[in-house]
């Protein structure tokens, strides 16, 4: 018996020994998926395409930032992040020394960025339209487009839109109470048809021929919110408003997004107990009805009292579309402009950042794919010669999906503007090599230099970041 055991154990070892690397290997990392996948063949890298942007203070949008990394990517998706990173000879590479990375800005909506200014946006993507290059030249990579989430990625419409149907839009005003009364009976016809569903779901499995309870005079849309398929969205400013659309939530147990929330302010506790995430405009002016004894109005101070209040919120500008001859300043061009202004009134600038990045992206549910600069996300990467909040700070190149498709010297609108100085031959940045500091531009003095902690001192006291 003994002599049998051994002779077992033998050829179960000479059986191991006989699989392939990966095989073993697999084994050895604890995979999760079985022999099979354990024996399959290896990754072929060969044609892998890979992109590196080295050198750069790389600004995560999860509140890290690296001095001098290097950010690789593989097939359109970040690989590693980080020093000493081994680049793969046949990489296309950015030096990007002396700038920023930041991850691409996320509009939660807009309007002819993909070049039609109306109309159904799938069959009038034109990725060669000037008001593309003007969105990238913004920083902005990814945009809500009415129920959609569309890539700016220029060049090609392949993969372009990236999730559909996001939210199911409903009203509530104090100016329709039958709308409002026609939308809870809605809300309660669904919840009352989940409670029946569940149940029948249940009692199925005993009785097979028990009839699926109907769905006759069920709301489409309210149903896909209460089972979480998509996410409603109101637009109201109203305090009173507010409040009904916090207390809907809480009855029938969704997150609802509400554009404008202009008097949010004054009720934010209550807004963050519902779940409610805003989406607001810091420059936004709404005049206090003197009749109300409460605060109501505007403020300045809007995102900050409801960030602290737990309340999410994504800030986009006055103007959604691209406005060269109106209001200049406050339209989709200018979407980094406005989070500084909320700053100036009290929000953390992680925040302030997130508002175009990281928070947008979860309004929109892409928030695995874009808003953030982590291993596994899309490389969707902006690089700037300053903070991405500061109104001189341009945008010298947006990538999407690891591919650069836009560059400031290449394009017609700013390349005059402040152009890049003569630069090297690109290169490979050696290991351990430390990146040398950006020197002045002509004109800037000692308080227009960055400080020891990485900050910009470039905004004075009557600047917005």
């Amino acid at each position: 018996m003994i002599r049998l055991q051994s002779l077992t154990r033998l050829a179960l070892a000479a059986a191991f020994a006989a699989l392939p690397l990966r095989a073993q290997e697999g084994g050895q990392e604890g995979s999760t998926g079985g022999g099979e996948e354990a024996a399959q063949a290896p990754t072929d890298d060969s044609d892998a395409r890979w992109f590196a942007i080295q050198g750069g203070d790389i600004y995560t949008g999860t509140g890290a930032v690296l001095r001098g990394a290097t950010l690789l990517a593989k097939n359109g998706r970040i690989h590693a992040i980080g020093y000493d990173l081994d680049v793969p000879p046949e990489a296309k590479t950015l030096d990007a020394r002396g700038y920023r990375l930041y991850p691409g800005l996320v509009a939660i909506s807009s309007q002819g960025l993909l070049g039609n200014a109306s109309g159904d946006f799938r069959d009038t993507i034109d990725p060669f339209h000037f008001r593309m290059v003007l969105g990238l030249a913004t920083g902005i990579t990814t945009t809500g487009v009415g129920s959609s989430v569309v890539k700016l990625k220029r060049f090609s419409v392949k993969d372009a839109v990236i999730n559909e149907r996001v939210f199911s839009t409903f009203a509530w005003s104090n100016n329709n109470p039958r709308g409002k009364s026609e939308l809870r009976d809605k809300f309660a016809a669904a919840a009352r048809y989940q409670r029946e569903y569940r149940e029948w779901q249940r009692k199925v499995k005993e009785q097979k021929d028990l009839p699926e309870p109907s769905k006759r005079g069920i709301d489409n849309n309210v149903l896909a919110v209460l089972n979480g398929d998509t996410t409603a969205k109101f637009s109201t400013n109203d305090r009173d408003e507010l409040l009904g659309v916090a207390r809907l939530a809480q009855e029938y147990g969704f997150r609802p997004v509400v554009e404008g929330c202009q008097e949010g302010w004054t009720i934010a506790d209550e807004l963050g107990r519902a779940g409610v995430r805003a989406v607001v405009t810091p420059r936004a002016r709404r005049t206090k009805d003197e009749r109300q004894v409460f605060d109501g109005g505007s403020s300045i101070e809007n995102a900050a009292i409801l960030h602290r209040a737990g309340v999410p919120v994504a800030i986009t500008p006055a103007t959604e579309g691209v406005d060269l001859g109106g209001l200049v300043g406050r339209d989709i061009m200018h979407l980094p402009l406005e989070p500084g202004f909320a700053v100036r009134g009290g929000l953390p600038e992680r925040a302030a950042l997130e508002s175009i990045t990281l928070q947008p992206a979860r309004y929109l549910g892409v928030s695995h794919r874009v808003g953030s600069l982590e291993v596994g996300k899309d490389c969707d990467v902006i690089v700037t010669d300053g903070d991405v909040l500061h109104y001189k700070t341009f945008v010298q190149w947006a990538v999407v999906d690891g591919k650069v498709v836009y560059d400031k010297e290449k394009e017609l609108f700013f390349a005059h503007i402040r152009p890049r100085p003569e630069a090297e031959a690109p290169r490979k940045i050696d290991a351990g090599e430390t990146p040398p500091k950006p020197e002045a531009e002509d004109g800037e003095g000692e308080g227009e230099k960055k400080d020891d902690a990485g900050g910009d001192e470039r905004r004075g006291d009557d600047e917005p970041k």
